[in-house]
């Protein structure tokens, strides 16, 4: 049997991806803005697994390429933006010649150094959402965010004066503020979705404690949570913090605390067996979550029932 060989590259720079995908080289060496209905590109060989060091938001519409991020894939045939920050591991699988609307655009790190966006950027969750938990845009939020990439592009093909790189970030600051209101708007309205995954969560966390999986494994986290449900942890994180108001961390401690509660209410066990019963590694740090939930000790919970 032949080994097989991964066609991998690491992508540092905006002239790296350009080269890669055959495009004209940037403007600018930290950004660029590629207007897909003005490009044709081919993809070297099949697929090719980039590591991208570099941030990516992507609008786009056709069918051109596949995107695959672990196990899972994602065309562009309905229209969807796409978030990818510096370390990113994603595979491209090229299926055709053309894409036939939507933008990339491309920004090294150093581009937003001086610009509080920086660092906010790195507070926006869906840069860590897989592939497939991309944004489905109507078609007004379509038009809406292609309406800001058209103004960045406006900026990157003018003539570079103190105000272009401000201008820029400035756009882009506002690409993602909208980016996060129809997030959400796409939480709500999968509610049904939504709750079916809620009451999923319930399960798995019912079944961590009854299946004993606590002894071997400590805590439940919200890694394990995503994959068991086929979800990032960002995004799962997200969904039920708009569904419930409460993030996926919340839920966890949640159950710990009934767990705590029912042992203390039910059992003699002291509140060190209880918090390693339940998988802390300290007793300490049981004590510590319910007194700041609970508002009493775990010894004051007890003493209640008495």
């Amino acid at each position: 049997m032949k080994a097989s060989h991964q066609n991998f590259k690491t992508i540092n720079s905006v002239s790296e991806y350009h080269a890669l995908l055959q495009l004209d080289k940037p403007e600018h060496p930290l950004m660029s803005i590629v207007n897909f209905s003005k490009v044709k590109y081919t993809n070297p060989g099949p697929e090719i697994t980039l590591v991208m060091n570099l941030y990516c938001i992507t609008i786009k519409q056709g069918a051109d390429c596949v995107l695959r991020y672990g196990p899972l894939h994602y065309d562009f045939n309905e229209g969807v933006m796409l978030f990818i920050k510096p370390g990113q591991v994603i595979s491209v699988q090229h299926t055709s010649e053309n894409a036939k609307e939507g933008y990339m655009l491309l920004i090294h790190p150093d581009f937003l150094g001086s610009f509080p966006l920086g660092l906010k950027i790195k507070r926006y969750g869906y840069f860590e959402y897989a592939i497939h938990e991309a944004l489905f845009l109507s078609d007004r939020e379509k038009i809406h965010m292609n309406t800001i990439m058209a103004g960045i592009e406006i900026e990157y093909h003018t003539n570079i004066d103190m105000f272009s790189q401000e201008a820029i970030v400035t756009f882009t600051e506002l690409l993602l503020v909208y980016a996060n209101r129809y997030f959400n708007r796409q939480f709500i309205t999968r509610k049904s979705k939504n709750e079916q995954l809620l009451m999923q969560v319930e399960k798995l966390l019912d079944d961590y404690y009854t299946a004993g999986q606590v002894i071997k494994n400590g805590l439940p986290t919200v890694q394990y949570l995503g994959e068991k449900l086929n979800l990032s942890p960002n995004y799962l994180s997200d969904m039920l913090r708009v569904t419930t108001g409460k993030s996926a961390q919340s839920h966890i401690q949640h159950k710990i605390l009934e767990e705590a509660k029912l042992l203390l209410s039910t059992s003699k066990l002291s509140v060190s067996e209880i918090a390693y019963q339940l998988g802390f590694e300290r007793p300490q740090s049981l004590s510590k979550l319910f007194k700041a939930k609970v508002a009493i000790s775990p010894l004051e919970y007890r003493a209640s029932f008495n």
